[in-house]
């Protein structure tokens, strides 16, 4: 499916009072714009970004912020609404873009999932809007008199992104172009006779507009909120003579080694288990199933470097990677440093970030007795949408 973001970013934004429109405001790790179009460009189910920037200003330096995808990105000179610099960038979008999308420059903390979230929403339903139930009691009031308690169950707080089918989208910016204001684009699909539906929204999804809202981003770290999703991985096989004992890669000396399917590397199966739990994309089974035979005695390194593949395509990095491997004998302390180095190559992350610790059972059950060998690990990876670059 070809998606195409918007990043609306072509008005003044004086009300920080700053020199330069807000959206071009450092924030820490670069401008409100700069994170924003991050965002969307590392999304990998985002195909190409067109952004609506305020008139007179560079649209060169946009390509240094992606210059892996440097040809995914556009910019148009917005217009003196809104609506206007949306319609701008609309006649931007590839012929061949089946949903749009369109977001605020001054939200720049929007997640993957929630750019994920509202893309199915949109080819669900055709159109769709991200926002908040609000927590507090709503009064209408009139000169200072409240004239109406409106039920708080019924009002949401909008966000962007929204998401459009094509079709959709072109009938509300014709329609705006024809002289109907409003003050966003799920608007104009309303008036224009389409059902918007509502995406669940994200708390820490908001707009910078005052002073405080600035203060508050700067605060994050690198200006964005680092969120991270943890897994955990658990791998046992039976020790048997005439087989290698694999781990990580590496042939330890032993007179047995691990039954399996593959080469039964528990340590590496412990590992594709972690990182793709974290992602939710199930487990080792369910990608490298011990009735293909193409698995067969296949070393589980390079599985490992498959499932961190698979999890990358998610929208994820790996973190960090930490796995206790529990036998009697022999001992792995000489080769946990060569471990490390082969994990971290195969998942995409410095030796660093990565943890090989060796326990024995004290002899307690077939681990114990050393009939068995066994492995636990945890990972922690992060949405490449929020990472800081």
């Amino acid at each position: 499916m070809h998606v195409t973001a918007i990043i609306a970013a072509g008005g003044a934004g004086r009300r920080l009072g700053a020199d330069v429109p807000k959206q071009l405001i450092d924030i820490g790790g670069g401008s409100m714009l700069q994170h924003t179009i991050r965002a969307f460009l590392t999304h990998p189910r985002v195909s190409d970004v067109v952004v609506a920037l305020p008139p007179a200003t560079e649209h060169g330096e946009l390509a240094a912020l992606a210059p892996d995808r440097a040809n995914a990105l556009q910019a148009v000179t917005g217009g003196a609404r809104r609506q206007d610099s949306v319609a701008n960038a609309f006649d931007r979008v590839p012929a061949s873009s089946e949903i749009v999308l369109i977001h605020d420059a001054a939200r720049p903390f929007v997640t993957a999932a929630l750019i994920g979230r509202t893309i199915d929403a949109a080819s669900a339903h055709g159109a769709a809007i991200a926002a908040m139930p609000s927590h507090d009691t709503v009064k209408r009031v009139e000169r200072g008199v409240i004239r109406e308690t409106i039920p708080r169950d019924t009002i949401y707080l909008a966000q962007t992104p929204q998401g459009f089918r094509r079709d959709v989208l072109a009938a509300a910016v014709a329609l705006g172009r024809s002289g109907v204001d409003a003050t966003d684009e799920a608007a104009l699909a309303e008036r224009a006779g389409f059902p918007v539906h509502v995406v669940e929204g994200e708390p820490g999804n908001v707009k910078i507009t005052t002073e405080d809202d600035l203060r508050a981003a700067r605060q994050r770290p690198n200006g964005r909120t680092r969120t991270g999703r943890v897994g955990t991985g658990y791998d046992l096989h039976r020790l048997v003579p005439g087989r290698p004992l694999m781990l990580a890669g590496i042939a330890i000396p032993n007179e047995r080694g691990a039954l399996g399917h593959s080469d039964a590397d528990v340590l590496c199966h412990a590992a594709t288990d972690a990182i793709l739990g974290a992602a939710g994309l199930g487990d080792i089974g369910r990608h490298f199933p011990d009735t293909d035979p193409r698995w067969k005695d296949a070393s589980s390194l390079v599985l490992l470097e498959q499932a961190a593949a698979l999890v990358h395509d998610a929208g994820f990095e790996v973190g960090n990677l930490d796995v206790t491997v529990i036998l009697e004998q022999p001992k792995i302390k000489d080769y946990v440093d060569a471990m490390r180095e082969r994990l971290g190559a195969a998942i995409g992350v410095d030796a660093s970030r990565v943890s090989v610790k060796g326990k024995t059972n004290e002899g307690v059950d077939a681990v114990g007795r050393g009939e068995a060998i066994a492995a636990h690990a945890i990972a922690l990876i992060r949405s490449r949408a929020d990472s800081s670059r």
